[in-house]
């Protein structure tokens, strides 16, 4: 079992999923980091067997996929046994106070509003990389 925490992004659009991934760098994190344009093929990965063998991870959310709503992916990674423990960074255009409390609701633990905040952002990301890295347990022989 690998102890790097994994970074999933599911972002549609490829030019915020790049300045993501270049704000993730700029903050010395070098994890790898996995990108899907669609939820259908962002929830395939997170709940395929290859996943279910690996360490932790860290789960970038966008709100508004051309397939399905982040909302849903969030309520479905949250209530799957071996991904309810995973965080998840919401990143999205919409800062509707209903939207945000329906995210944190439904277990967010970070809701940015794009345009990201650098500062903000990478604060966030090695925060809560640097939690699990602290929660791992000790493998079972």
């Amino acid at each position: 079992m690998s102890n790097e925490v994994r970074i999933v992004m599911i972002e549609d659009d490829l030019g915020h999923a790049r300045l993501i991934e270049k704000n993730i760098r700029r903050a010395n994190i070098s994890n790898s980091i996995q990108h899907f344009e669609t939820g259908s093929e962002g929830l395939a990965y997170l709940f395929s067997e290859e996943v279910r063998g690996q360490g932790p991870m860290l789960i970038l959310l966008d709100l508004n996929l051309p397939d399905m709503s982040g909302t849903e992916i969030l309520a479905q990674v949250k209530s799957h046994d071996h991904l309810r423990r995973a965080p998840v960074v919401v990143l999205t255009t919409t800062d509707d106070k209903a939207e945000v409390d329906r995210c944190y609701d439904l277990g967010c633990n970070v809701y940015i509003t794009k345009p990201v905040d650098y500062a903000n952002f990478s604060d966030a990301i090695r925060q809560l990389g640097l939690f699990l890295s602290v929660m791992q347990s000790p493998e079972i022989d």
